[in-house]
């Protein structure tokens, strides 16, 4: 039997992707343990879903994560995804202010 677990490979996958928004699909399968067919899957349901969008730069995609919109559980949906990625280690990037001219 395999084990279980607390979080379910699309959480592992957008966390992965909120640390380093150029991985590839092959580094996302190694590092989660699913083949790279499956990761493509769960990228394709993310990006379907509105939890990422897609910018091509060079050969490669950077991803960026809508960290507003809410988790998809029932009893959990008052909860930002942001927020999972916080409690799962992310740091969100500080926006920069412009200075004030004249201050």
């Amino acid at each position: 039997m395999p084990e279980w677990t607390f979080i379910t490979k699309h959480a592992v996958a957008l966390s992965l992707i909120a640390r380093n928004p150029r991985i590839t699909a092959l580094e996302l399968s190694t590092a989660i343990g699913i083949t790279e067919r499956a990761v493509r899957k769960v990228i394709a349901d993310l990006f379907a879903s509105g939890y990422i969008k897609k910018k091509r730069e060079g050969r490669g995609i950077r991803y960026r994560i809508n960290t507003d919109l809410s988790l998809r559980q029932k009893t959990h949906r008052e909860i930002a995804i942001g927020d999972l990625l916080e409690s799962l280690g992310w740091r969100r990037r500080r926006k920069k202010l412009k200075k004030e001219s004249g201050t």
